[in-house]
């Protein structure tokens, strides 16, 4: 199912080129990546507001682009109380677990872990965090690639391996300095696609009232679940317990994650940017729901999965 045209192509590989050419900005400038502080920690001197925006481009990955837009659509905007797990994620990770990381002084996690209990449970968690990033990868990466396919036809293995071997490349070559930029660049991106979707809805279905009754009509407003079955997918407490935990792990100890707040000067500049992180990851959640609402108002009364346009929820 092939729907991209030249100029499609041309804006893909312009990406990826800007995506390059950032990392061997970072390559060739500054201190030439020649010491592990500035290739790790990017000198401890990076602002606040592109480390707060490489926060949210991390956490809400392809995956979250491509898959709360789907949820959404298939099972309703409930989806969208997880954010309110972010009220005591956020202050938890600033005022209790960034105060150690800055006192150790480490770009590593785990440093913390040997001088706490010791180096061999050291070793188990750093032998697990690899295992844990190539299943999360794999799953971030096959989300564009299935994108991909779809639109380009463009086999997943191909577009694994671009997509991949860019990524790796400019992380690669260009250290953290590159990864925060690149971060920034593409949370520009997907913040325009995710706006360029909710305006073709607001024309197509002339004006948000109409979108708003579409979701409504179709039962996709289903906010108030308070059921305790656990066996339901999405409910209030398995939603905010459930990404509670999700997001503790991410901002508070995830190696990715910590390496961004230690390029910061201090530990005040990285609560500052944590909190600043904060509304622009919950706004941007709540921006991919009601893309969701959009998409679905759209399709109303002709899904594309049961018409057998895509044959799979992934494929939204």
């Amino acid at each position: 199912m092939g729907a991209f045209t030249v100029y499609d192509y041309a804006v893909l590989l312009i990406v990826l080129a800007i995506l390059s050419v950032i990392g061997l900005y970072y390559r060739l400038s500054g201190g030439k990546q020649s010491s592990t502080e500035e290739y790790l920690l990017g000198d401890r001197n990076q602002s606040e507001l592109p480390v707060a925006l490489s926060l949210v481009a991390s956490h809400m990955s392809g995956i979250s682009i491509l898959g709360v837009p789907a949820e959404v659509y298939f099972r309703g905007a409930i989806y969208s109380v997880a954010n309110i797990a972010l009220a005591l994620v956020i202050p938890v990770t600033a005022h209790l677990f960034l105060p150690v990381f800055f006192k150790v002084a480490s770009s590593s996690t785990y440093e913390y872990l040997e001088l706490r209990f010791g180096r061999r449970l050291r070793t188990l968690a750093s032998l697990t965090y690899p295992v844990q990033s190539i299943l999360f990868m794999a799953v971030v990466l096959y989300a564009p690639a299935l994108a991909l396919e779809i639109l380009s036809g463009l086999s997943t293995t191909w577009s694994i391996l671009i997509v991949g071997s860019v990524c790796t490349f400019y992380s690669t070559v260009g250290g953290i300095k590159a990864v925060i930029m690149t971060d920034v660049f593409q949370f520009i991106l997907t913040n325009l696609a995710v706006f360029a979707i909710i305006l073709t809805a607001y024309l197509d279905k002339g004006g948000f009232q109409n979108i708003w009754i579409a979701a409504k009509e179709g039962g996709r407003f289903n906010f108030f679940n308070f059921s305790l079955d656990p066996t339901e997918r999405h409910t209030w407490w398995s939603l905010i317990v459930g990404a509670t935990f999700t997001y503790l792990g991410t901002y508070a100890v995830h190696q990715a994650q910590v390496q961004r707040y230690l390029t910061l000067r201090d530990h005040k500049t990285a609560v500052r940017t944590l909190y600043i992180s904060w509304p622009i990851t919950t706004a941007f959640s709540l921006s991919l729901v009601f893309a969701g609402l959009c998409i679905y108002s759209r399709y109303q009364g002709c899904d594309p999965l049961t018409s057998q346009v895509i044959s799979s929820q992934d494929q939204l």
